[in-house]
């Protein structure tokens, strides 16, 4: 059991780490030791960064928070939070609602999954092996343990596969438009509701509203790294 003092000291060190404008001025190689440090100790499916008007089932949550499956989280404007599912890591900001599974997907069956859905805003998520399906107004995303930003609104669906792999499909149509395998932000993607003027459904698109340094103490929080940081903290 770890002294009282120091898991007060972590946690008040992550908050800090966890605002606003922390992120933007740590140097990379400080926030990565920092952050590993402060994930290798336990960890629980609860709101770990509650800002603004954040909601569990419609209740304003807090820190501490419990989050369970089956739950669905919104914020509002303004709004943020992140908070720990099983071994998942979520990160949602303003105006955003999602629909959390029912089951934690590593317990499922090989041929069964995981289904989040994003039914409006923009959501990081860093997830452990394991199936899950992720679900919006106009795409679907099936991944296996991955990291993942999504923008959902009515006409279109922004989507970076950070690392890892996954099927991009729309939900609209239900057909498979693209697998996707990348280590470090290769291949965005844009899914729309209708087909584009070059009759397509999906197109390229560039790296936004997401960053290295956030996955990085998303990650933290459940004891992992991203695949891009080397085991000396550095890319």
């Amino acid at each position: 059991m770890l002294p009282e003092t120091f898991c007060q000291h972590r946690r008040l060190a992550l908050r800090w780490l966890l605002a606003g404008g922390a992120l933007g001025l740590l140097p990379l190689p400080v926030l990565i030791n920092a952050a590993l440090a402060m994930g290798r100790h336990g960890f629980a499916s609860e709101m770990r960064r509650v800002r603004g008007d954040v909601r569990i089932n419609g209740n304003p949550a807090q820190v501490g928070s419990p989050v369970n499956y089956g739950d669905v989280v919104t914020t509002g404007y303004p709004g943020r939070a992140i908070f720990i599912l099983g071994k998942a890591v979520y990160l949602l900001r303003e105006n955003t609602r999602i629909e959390l599974p029912a089951e934690a997907g590593e317990t499922l069956s090989e041929k069964a999954e995981a289904i989040v859905r994003l039914t409006r805003g923009k959501m990081l998520a860093v997830l452990a092996k394991g199936r899950t399906r992720f679900r919006t107004p106009t795409a679907v995303a099936g991944i296996r343990g991955t990291g993942l930003y999504l923008e959902a609104d009515p006409e279109k669906t922004y989507v970076c596969i950070c690392y890892g792999k996954a099927t991009l499909g729309s939900s609209v149509t239900g057909k498979s438009l693209e697998n996707i395998q990348t280590r470090h932000h290769e291949s965005p993607r844009y899914i729309y509701k209708s087909l584009r003027a070059d009759g397509r459904l999906i197109a390229r698109a560039p790296v936004i509203n997401h960053t290295d340094a956030e996955l990085i103490l998303l990650e933290s929080l459940v004891n992992r790294k991203p695949p891009f940081v080397g085991s000396e903290g550095s890319y």
